[in-house]
C-alpha cells in the first residue's frame, strides 16, 4: 500500500473513532476511563445510578482530553435542542433593538454567560409578536424580559409547552412558568425622596406608555409619592421604543408651565434627552434642574455634567 493509500486508512479509522481528527471521542473516554461507553454518557450527563467517585473520574478524563458532546448527537439521544431563546417582547412590531440599550444588553450578556455554564447556548431573538418567528427556532425554553400584561408570544410559547421565564412581574395572570424582578416600588421611591432632600419641591417623571411590569410599577409609586407628599404629578409618557419620542417628551416636560425643578427618567436615553431639552430652555444642570435616570450605561459619568443613575 502506498503512503498515501496508508494516509487514507489513517483518516478514515480516525473519522470511525469519533470525527475530526486530533478530537477525543466517546469511546477514547470509556477506554481512558476504563469504563463503558454507557457509562460515560451516564457521567456526563448526570444521569444513571452511578458513584460520585466514578462520575467525578469520568469527568476528568474527559477533562484531560478535551472530549466536548456532540451537540448533534445530544439532541437526537435527548430531544433537546440546547437553545435557550431571550427577548424583548413589551414593543411588539415595533422597529426595536433591544441590544442598543445598555440594560438589555447587560442582561443578554449575563445570560449568555449562565446558559453556556449549564450546557447552553443563548439566542437572542427579535421583539416581534409573530409567531412563525417563534416556531422556526428549536428552543428548549424562552427568557423573556418585561412582557406586557397580554404578552401574545408568552401566551404561545406556553401554549406549545416550552418554559417562559420573565425578566419581571407579571401583570395580571400572563402563564409563566417563573419569574425574577427588582422591587421598582422601593428603588423609585428612594429616588424621589433623594431629590426632595436634595431641595427640589416639584419632582417630574419621564415615563413609558407600554404596560409591562417596570413601567405600571414605577409610574403608580411616583404617583403615590406625589399624593404622600402632597405634590401634583407632574410628568410626561412616550413610546419607549421610539427615540425621538423621548426627546419630544423631554421637550416637553420642561415646556410646562408648571415646571419641575427636578426629574426622573425611567429609561436609558433620558439623561441625554433631559440635558439637551435643559440647555434648549436655558436651564442649568444641577443648579436648576435636578435629574435622574435608570440607566446601565457608563456614559453618563462623562456626560456635561454628569447625571446620576440608578442601576437595575
Amino acid at each position: 500500500m502506498t503512503a498515501a493509500g496508508k494516509h487514507q486508512v489513517s483518516r478514515a479509522e480516525t473519522s470511525r473513532r469519533g470525527g475530526r481528527p486530533g478530537r477525543a471521542g466517546i469511546r477514547d473516554v470509556a477506554a481512558a476511563a476504563g469504563v463503558s461507553i454507557t457509562t460515560v454518557s451516564d457521567a456526563l450527563n448526570g444521569k444513571g445510578r452511578l458513584p460520585d467517585a466514578t462520575r467525578r473520574h469520568v469527568r476528568e478524563v474527559a477533562d484531560r482530553l478535551g472530549y466536548r458532546p456532540s451537540a448533534a448527537a445530544r439532541t437526537l439521544r435527548t430531544g433537546k435542542s440546547g437553545l435557550i431563546g431571550l427577548t424583548v417582547t413589551t414593543y411588539g412590531d415595533e422597529p426595536f433593538t433591544f441590544t442598543e440599550f445598555a440594560y438589555f444588553a447587560e442582561m443578554a450578556r449575563a445570560a449568555t454567560s449562565a446558559a453556556l455554564a449549564r450546557g447552553y447556548a443563548l439566542v437572542i431573538l427579535p421583539a416581534t409578536s409573530r409567531h412563525d418567528v417563534w416556531s422556526n427556532v428549536a428552543l428548549d425554553g424562552t427568557v423573556v424580559i418585561d412582557p406586557s400584561d397580554q404578552d401574545p408570544v408568552v401566551s404561545e410559547l406556553v401554549r406549545q409547552g416550552l418554559p417562559v421565564v420573565s425578566d419581571g412581574r407579571p401583570v395580571g395572570s400572563l402563564p409563566v412558568t417563573a419569574w425574577v424582578d427588582n422591587d421598582h416600588e422601593a428603588a423609585v421611591l428612594g429616588i424621589l425622596d433623594h431629590l426632595a432632600d436634595a431641595g427640589a419641591r416639584r419632582i417630574g417623571l419621564l415615563t413609558g406608555t407600554t404596560t409591562d411590569t417596570y413601567t405600571h410599577l414605577s409610574t403608580t409609586a411616583y404617583l403615590r409619592w406625589c399624593e404622600r407628599v402632597g405634590q401634583d404629578p407632574v410628568y410626561e409618557a412616550y413610546p419607549a421604543h421610539d427615540p425621538c419620542a423621548g426627546a419630544v417628551a423631554a421637550d416637553r416636560l420642561l415646556a410646562r408651565p408648571d415646571r419641575p425643578d427636578a426629574v426622573y427618567g425611567l429609561f436609558d436615553p433620558n439623561g441625554t434627552d433631559l440635558l439637551a431639552a435643559a440647555r434648549r430652555y436655558g436651564l442649568r444642570v444641577p443648579d436648576d434642574l435636578l435629574l435622574v435616570c435608570c440607566s446601565e450605561s457608563t456614559v453618563y459619568a462623562s456626560t456635561e455634567p454628569p447625571v446620576t443613575t440608578l442601576s437595575l
